[in-house]
């Protein structure tokens, strides 16, 4: 799905807030990606609301992409990020979410 080996400018990458993975998470019959802010939380709903995604289905410093929709969020502005670099991104601003231990 994502293009390999196209170059992104540091720039672009440090002005891009919004960050989604590869949908390489299986569950239930579908694949899905992660998409994340490292900026806050309030401008990842707003995105995530602008592609059709409901506010009620946020996973707490995520909301879980379905790969029917992943092209649809890159194509408004999300950046196809390695799940590890999306993770320390979230570390990085503070909006990483531990989860809890009886999850």
């Amino acid at each position: 799905m994502r293009i390999k080996g196209f170059p992104l400018l540091k720039k672009d990458i440090e002005t891009m807030a919004i960050l989604i993975d590869d949908p390489i998470w299986p569950f239930r019959g579908e694949h899905w990606a992660h998409l994340v802010s490292d900026q806050s939380y309030e401008e990842l709903h707003q995105f995530a609301g602008s592609i059709g995604i409901p506010r009620h289905t946020f996973q707490g410093d995520h909301y879980d992409i379905p790969e029917r929709l992943w092209r649809t969020a890159v194509d408004e502005g999300a950046v196809p990020t390695d799940p590890r670099v999306l993770v320390k991104r979230l570390r990085e601003a503070g909006l990483r979410k531990r989860k809890s231990a009886n999850q």
